[in-house]
């Protein structure tokens, strides 16, 4: 059974703290994009609403193929605790090398059917134009993100959640600084770039965090950045969580998917208001999922220790955190409710439908922070085929079904967040069943 020692509040908050502001950093780019495009002085509603498809589909794209950084983390995590750290020290650089060679495919071929991408979203005119120049420069970031994941995925498993704070406070200070200076330029020296300058300035301060994770990964770490053979014995291991999470991610995303493709068919202030409240509640999640990473690593260096014990009590505290947190998420923006739209956008048609709204995205977060903090937990456990199993079902028989009743009563984009709320429900409620009933015992055996 091992140790019943709980993790202790400092404990937690000293990897929480760093694991929050680094999260919040790569919602915050897409927030200040939002918040910068959203406020150019032509075609700002379509440039908006661009960008959020644009985005929804990178960030898919990221979260899909970045799935390899919670495998590797949780498999480095779970080697802390048994004290054989050397058994995997070829592991990080050959999953760095698979990453970068997938990424590159997955660039070229992107690109190529960007078009025919977006049309599937139903974006047309302005708005598809829009969508496929940004995303286009967008999509040279691909590399750099993926790599940067890897290496977090490394230090997190490593028990370090400050490495990847420093690198991306940097990344968003260069893209927050390069968003004002390339989309609205400078008058006498640069030329406005408006969408394609939001689009260079996220390139270029992934590039910049791309540069430091590798120099941190090099001085930090235990590990080599040159990939030696053979393949290591986790390899298939990885490959396996890997596989499954990349298939629950894909699932995620046909939520994703379906919720900009609808709020896009609805009308162009739709989308643009759909793209505010999704990077609101992203911001959030991120947010929260601070204290969901704590549960990956600690649960991993648990589970590796076989340390069950422990394991019930630092699930329940995780859960009063986030819920705490995730409250005053909520009141905070409730109390700002209308500044928050301005920030945003200053147009009347959208902020009408986003005020109509945004109190559903606000009410979803405890609830939210639930479900992040077992995927957290079940991360670091490895229980990869759970998370799988848990995000199909709450995709295709929780927010497919809602969407589409929705949609038959007109509800509009309401109708879009009641379905993300089902979602949410199935999905924390799932997690908590299985772990109640079946996980503890399942791993005490």
């Amino acid at each position: 059974m091992g140790s019943t020692k709980r993790v202790g509040f400092k404990e937690i908050n000293n990897l929480a703290i760093p694991s929050i502001i680094a999260g919040v950093s790569e919602p915050l780019l897409s927030v200040v994009d939002t918040a910068v495009v959203g406020n150019i002085s032509v075609n700002s509603i379509e440039a908006l609403a661009a960008v959020g498809i644009a985005g929804s589909f990178i960030a898919a794209i990221v979260w899909v193929l970045g799935q390899t950084r919670v495998a590797i983390s949780s498999i480095i995590a779970q080697y802390v605790g048994e004290e054989r750290l050397n058994a995997v020290a070829s592991l990080p650089s050959q999953m760095i090398a698979i990453n970068g060679a997938l990424s590159l495919v997955l660039y070229f071929v992107t690109v190529f059917f960007a078009r025919q991408v977006f049309q599937l979203y139903n974006a047309d005119g302005l708005i598809l134009e829009y969508a496929t120049s940004y995303y286009k420069i967008r999509a040279l970031g691909l590399p750099f993100s993926l790599f940067i994941f890897t290496i977090f995925g490394v230090f997190t498993g490593l028990q370090n959640t400050f490495w990847p704070m420093v690198i991306s406070v940097i990344g968003a200070a260069v893209n927050i600084i390069l968003d004002f200076l390339l989309v609205y330029g400078i008058e006498g020296y640069l030329e406005p770039m408006h969408v394609e300058g939001a689009a260079y300035a996220s390139v270029i301060a992934q590039g910049v965090m791309a540069f430091l994770a590798l120099l941190l990964f090099v001085k930090k770490t235990p590990f080599k950045f040159f990939v030696k053979g053979p393949f290591n014995n986790e390899i298939r291991r990885l490959g396996s969580l890997s596989a499954n999470l990349f298939m629950r991610a894909l699932a995620l995303h046909v939520a994703l998917y379906l919720a900009n493709s609808y709020a896009t068919e609805y009308g162009k202030e739709y989308i643009a208001a759909q793209t505010i409240c999704f990077q609101i509640w992203l911001f959030f999640a991120f947010f929260v999922d601070g204290y969901a990473s704590v549960g990956s690593i600690i649960s991993g260096k648990q589970k590796g220790a076989r340390e069950f014990s422990g394991l019930k009590l630092l699930v329940k505290d995780l859960n009063k955190y986030a819920i705490i947190v995730a409250s005053i998420l909520m009141l905070i923006c409730f109390l700002f409710y209308k500044q928050i739209g301005t920030v945003f956008s200053n147009d009347i048609a959208v902020l009408e439908v986003f005020y109509a709204v945004f109190w559903m995205v606000l009410i979803m977060q405890p609830l939210n922070a639930i479900a992040f903090v077992y995927d957290g937990v079940f991360k670091g456990l490895a229980e990869a085929a759970v998370l799988r199993n848990t995000v199909f079902v709450a995709t295709f028989v929780g927010f497919i079904p809602a969407l589409l009743v929705c949609d038959y009563f007109d509800f509009k984009l309401i109708g879009v967040w009641i379905a993300f709320s089902v979602w949410m429900l199935f999905r924390s409620g799932i997690l908590y069943v299985f772990f109640k009933r079946n996980l503890l015992k399942t791993l005490q055996v």
